[in-house]
């Protein structure tokens, strides 16, 4: 019996107790023990409990003993069940405990239900901190204060980063981190009505910012903290958060990483969203994509970069930012690792079959749909795991784990040894048949294909550098806002070598950081490189022949 579904009596025999299952004896009446199995099923994925069934303490097997009175322990059961003082709530429906005959023997069989998050925590007793209990393959076991307090920070009907808080103002916010939020948000929607308005009056139009009722004065919500805020005024709030990227770990004892980010830097601002600026183009960099154009733009936004780009705010979303050890982003050889404090708010299977939504942080989901990071119709998981089986043809593994009374939910995305299916992956675009690969149109589009496979910018005589040519950036159908930033810079730097890079962040609306992490891969590549002093040199575009 491996899920809640696959249960039936007559296979009892070929059955042992684990996280799906319980039996009891029963014999002398309910035991007191039920209840925290009834408790523990419900805070956990659902079980079924057995009663007139025993389990041999030698070697696990199940044996009937049957019931009794089969018909007065099932009226026992409904009253106790239905009483406040014994159980906190009653999840079930007359079908879910029935009784039922085995080996010619009656028994009662309790199919209990995850529990609805707005009903958790369920427990024994009067008292959550007590008598709340979950269940794991070796049994029901008490809840630590980390769980308890998570359930029932989730029972909320509004998610719980819609808070305001009222100890601080927007003198949290980093501007800059505002600015670049703006900025993508006016690129994605240029004709909104929200671009005319001032900072203040944006932020309060996407809930980073709310005002308190009863003192008329505007504070920032939970989202907007976590969104915009220093890393040191996000900590005041939350003592445990962490953000935390790792880039090709190993197991060597002095350098475990070749790359990594981590809030606590002091280097950067340290909140969620430019964590996202910098973590997803480093998850992306090295990802093999097929060469294809829509109309006359580069199409560089893939199935795959937009699967890693979900895997990444689906753990930002769901995170528990009061749990303990951090988000933490893991890119290695053997694939990508996604793990975020706190449990899933709905069970594994609806949350990766069902399309089911229910993100823990949904201020803060909502405002990065707004500028095109996350899926706010629910269809992220289930995204997820179509593209990664499709093009590495093996599953992505997504599993929640207790350690130390503290939930954990990590999403793996492993190779598992297999390369990329670039012909499977062009079946997953949202209109496969208006892309067009380069190598049909490189001339009638008028681009050129060098030895490396990179495409070269169509160029005219005219007044420029090196040897006379220039990129013509009115006409040439690869400048344009859509187009790959990484054109678009070569294209300014080919037009006017003696431009800075904060010039050229300016023009692109990008952070300088961005503009200087493209620049360093073009001159790795040997497409750009300096000519003369940093202050009075200029740059120079070698384009392939």
């Amino acid at each position: 019996m491996d899920t809640l579904s696959s249960f039936s009596l007559e296979m009892l025999a070929t059955y042992k107790e684990n996280s799906l299952l319980e039996v009891k004896s029963a014999r002398g009446g309910l035991p007191n023990s039920l209840w925290e199995s009834y408790s523990a099923f419900a805070n956990s994925e659902g079980g079924v409990i057995v009663l007139g069934v025993k389990e041999n303490s030698k070697d696990g097997s199940l044996y009937v003993e049957g019931l009794d009175d089969v018909h007065k322990l099932l009226k026992d059961f409904w009253n106790m069940v239905n009483n406040r003082q014994k159980v906190s709530c009653n999840i079930l429906t007359d079908s879910m405990a029935v009784p039922d005959k085995i080996e010619g023997k009656d028994v009662i069989v309790i199919r209990v239900p995850r529990a609805e998050r707005t009903s958790r925590p369920v427990y024994v007793g009067s008292d959550p901190r007590t008598g709340t209990y979950r269940r794991n393959f070796e049994g029901d076991y008490h809840c630590s204060i980390d769980e308890v307090s998570l359930m029932i920070r989730d029972s909320a009907l509004v998610t719980d980063d819609n808070k305001l808080l009222t100890d601080l103002d927007v003198s949290v916010f980093c501007l800059d981190t505002v600015k670049s939020y703006r900025n993508i948000f006016k690129l994605i929607r240029q004709n909104h009505l929200w671009n005319k308005e001032d900072d203040a009056m944006f932020l309060r139009r996407i809930g980073a910012v709310r005002e308190d009722k009863d003192t008329g004065k505007f504070h920032p919500t939970v989202a907007g903290l976590l969104m915009f805020g220093y890393e040191y005024e996000i900590t005041s709030v939350f003592p445990n958060y962490f953000l935390d990227y790792q880039e090709n770990r190993t197991n060597g004892i002095y350098a475990r990483w070749t790359d990594r980010i981590t809030s606590q830097s002091g280097d950067w601002s340290g909140n969620v969203f430019d964590f996202i600026l910098r973590v997803i183009p480093k998850l992306q960099a090295d990802l093999k994509v097929p060469f294809m154009f829509k109309g006359n733009q580069l199409d560089e936004d893939t199935p795959l970069h937009k699967t890693v780009r979900e895997a990444t705010v689906n753990m930002l979303a769901n995170a528990d930012f009061y749990g303990r050890r951090g988000v933490v982003v893991q890119k290695g050889a053997d694939g990508f690792r996604f793990a975020n404090p706190g449990s899933m708010r709905v069970s594994l299977t609806e949350a990766i079959q069902d399309s089911a939504s229910d993100p823990r942080n949904g201020v803060m989901m909502k405002m990065l749909a707004m500028v095109k990071y996350g899926e706010r119709a629910g269809s992220g998981l289930q995204g997820i795991f179509k593209t990664w089986q499709s093009v590495y043809h093996c599953s992505p593994k997504l599993e929640v784990t207790t350690s130390g009374g503290v939930d954990r939910t990590t999403l793996t995305l492993g190779f598992e040894g297999h390369q990329p299916d670039i012909e499977a992956m062009k079946l997953l675009y949202d209109n496969p048949d208006e892309l067009i690969e380069v190598s049909d149109t490189q001339e009638s589009k008028g681009e050129s294909k060098g030895k490396t496979g990179r495409i070269t910018p169509t160029v005219e005589s005219g007044k420029g550098q090196g040897n006379g040519e220039i990129v013509n950036i009115e006409s040439n159908p690869l400048h344009s806002k859509g187009e790959s930033n990484r054109v678009r810079v070569i294209n300014y730097l080919f037009d006017d070598g003696n431009l800075t890079l904060p010039e050229i962040a300016e023009k692109l609306q990008l952070s300088l950081g961005g503009v200087e992490k493209i620049v360093r891969q073009l001159k790795k590549e040997g497409i750009l490189s300096r000519e003369g002093s940093t202050k009075a040199g200029k740059w120079i575009v070698k384009l392939e022949d």
